[in-house]
C-alpha cells in the first residue's frame, strides 16, 4: 500500500482501554505500558484533531521534546554566551525522559500492540549490537 498517496487509506488511532482512577492521575495498571495507555486514552478524550493527522502530530511531538533535551544540555553546558548555564543535567534527564514518553505514546497511537512491537524491535537491537536477546524478548 502507498500511504504517501492522498486518498490512501488512514492509520486509525490505536484505542487506548486503561482506565484512570479519579484523582490521581494514575492508571490502575502498573508498570509502563499501563501508563503509555492511560496517556493515549487522555490525549484521545481531548483531541481536536484526529485521524492520520492526529498520528503525524504525535509523531511531530517528537521533534519539539529533542528540541528541548538540546536546548537542556546547551544550557547545561553553558554553550550558549547569551544565556549562560541556564539548565542542570537533571534538566536534561527530565527532558530525555519526555523524548521517551512521547515516543512510545507515539508507538501506541499507530498501534494497539505497541508493547509486542517494541518488545521485538528491542530484541532485534540488543541481537544486532550484543550478539543476545534482551530480557523478556
Amino acid at each position: 500500500m502507498d500511504d504517501s498517496r492522498p486518498d490512501a487509506p488512514q492509520p486509525p488511532l490505536a484505542s487506548a482501554s486503561a482506565s484512570v482512577p479519579a484523582g490521581t492521575g494514575l492508571p490502575t495498571g502498573t508498570g509502563l505500558w499501563a501508563t503509555v495507555d492511560a496517556l493515549c486514552a487522555w490525549l484521545d478524550a481531548d483531541q481536536p484533531v484526529r485521524g492520520r493527522e492526529a498520528v503525524l502530530l504525535r509523531v511531530l511531538k517528537l521533534s519539539e521534546e529533542v528540541g528541548e533535551a538540546a536546548q537542556a544540555v546547551i544550557g547545561a553546558t553553558g554553550q550558549n554566551p547569551r544565556k549562560g548555564t541556564s539548565h542542570t543535567w537533571q534538566d536534561v534527564e527530565s527532558e530525555l525522559c519526555d523524548v521517551v514518553i512521547t515516543a512510545l505514546v507515539a508507538l501506541r497511537t499507530l498501534t494497539p500492540d505497541a508493547r509486542e512491537v517494541f518488545a521485538r524491535h528491542l530484541s532485534r537491537v540488543a541481537e544486532r549490537s550484543l550478539g543476545t536477546v534482551a530480557p523478556g524478548g
